[in-house]
């Protein structure tokens, strides 16, 4: 059983929770995510399961698009509706059209973020959040991102709506690099605007290529497992690389990069490119990196024995 899943995350559950409960379904041990998903948030989780495990590295670094609702008015320790106001809601308003694009303006493109205490983040071995519910903070460094997308949604023909108690809700959408905290880019925004921010809602919608219509519910994988159709929607491990280059291998060559060893490929790849490595039968073997000075792949994944 080797393949991904696409996950539709429900909000309560930690990226870990949903790894345990797809291992008590499929009643495989070697599950994992490619990237954390605050508890609070919904959306697109990417499940690896069996030796394409091995393959998160590569799946780690995609973009990834949210939907979320900034609320103006306070922010929070943890910078999103499940945090503890930092102070009563300022009933601050009339903020213009041309001041809300502004300041989504001014946090698109390459920018730099303080990563939150309540974070998945390690420094010196100990996850942030770890050390933020023990009332510790410690210094972080600021980390570049890139914005792509940072637009306003408008439900209803809306740009801000009145909660009537203080508050103001924007809704929007974001495109980023890896590694963007957008509860950081939510309390940010409301900088720009003076007034406290946080998140009410985050959903994401996409990672890489996988996007939310495609995605299943754990119920639903659970009913795929009973039915033993669970080909129906576990995605093939070389799907999940479709943008990477590939080469499919002689026999004698599959068989030497199932062992570890290189194999010559004359791709006119660039030095050190990432190549998807299939045998005779389309199946993906191994991962490797492309060396131009002997026109070989040297496997650093292996994905079948």
């Amino acid at each position: 059983m080797n393949g991904l899943l696409i996950i539709d995350k429900p909000s309560g559950l930690t990226s870990h929770d949903v790894v345990g409960r797809v291992r008590h379904i499929l009643h495989e041990r070697r599950v994992g995510h490619t990237g954390t998903l605050d508890p609070f948030a919904t959306g697109v989780l990417l499940i690896m399961v069996g030796k394409a495990t091995r393959l998160a590295q590569f799946l780690s670094t995609d973009d990834k698009e949210y939907d979320a609702v900034i609320r103006l008015g306070y922010a929070t320790d943890t910078g999103d509706i499940t945090g503890a106001p930092l102070s009563a809601p300022i009933a601050t308003s009339g903020w213009t059209e041309d001041q809300i694009e502004a300041a989504m303006a001014s946090l698109r493109g390459a920018i730099e973020q303080i990563p939150p205490m309540y974070s998945a983040k390690k420094i010196a071995g100990r996850k942030l959040y770890e050390l933020a519910r023990r009332g510790e903070e410690v210094e972080r460094k600021p980390i570049r991102v890139s914005i792509h997308q940072f637009e306003p949604i408008r439900p209803g023909g809306e740009l801000i709506k009145d909660n009537r108690d203080g508050t103001f809700d924007v809704h929007v959408h974001v495109q980023c690099s890896s590694g963007t905290y957008v509860r950081t880019l939510a309390e940010d925004f409301g900088k720009l605007l003076n007034v406290g921010a946080h998140l009410a809602e985050l959903k994401r919608t996409s990672v890489g290529n996988f996007r939310l219509a495609d995605a299943i519910t754990l119920d639903q994988l659970m009913t795929s497992f009973a039915e033993e159709a669970l080909g129906t929607v576990l995605v093939p491990p070389g799907s999940a690389l479709s943008d990477m280059p590939f080469v499919h291998l002689s026999d004698s060559d599959a068989r030497k990069a199932q062992h570890g060893l290189e194999v010559e490929a004359k791709g006119g790849w660039a030095d050190g490119t990432t190549v998807r490595m299939y045998d005779e039968n389309g199946e993906l073997i191994a991962v490797g990196d492309y060396r131009t000075d002997v026109q070989r792949i040297h496997p650093r994944v292996v994905i079948a024995q």
